[in-house]
């Protein structure tokens, strides 16, 4: 949640919605919750798109609707995916 704050701040502050981010995944991977992972991973998607790194937006994109499909987690997965589909249009 921490990291969807901060991402939401004007003016962005993009340092510590990746830091909060990345320190949930971190704790939460070795505990097995893999939607809290999945969330972060759809967090970090939409952070680094909004900053212009496509690349890695689109990895972490991917990865989260990948998970949210694998868990059944259909709520979560529709949002994951048009966001990631809006990533990955080029026009």
């Amino acid at each position: 949640m921490l990291g969807n704050v901060a991402a939401a701040l004007a003016p962005l502050d993009a340092d510590a919605a990746e830091a909060h981010d990345r320190e949930a995944m971190k704790l939460a991977e070795p505990r097995g919750m893999r939607p809290l992972v999945a969330h972060c991973h759809l967090g970090l998607g939409r952070l680094y798109g909004r900053i212009g790194k496509s690349e890695q937006s689109l990895e972490y994109l991917t990865t989260a609707t990948t998970m949210y499909r694998e868990m059944g987690m259909t709520f979560w997965l529709e949002p994951a995916e048009a966001e990631l589909g809006a990533r990955s249009d080029p026009g």
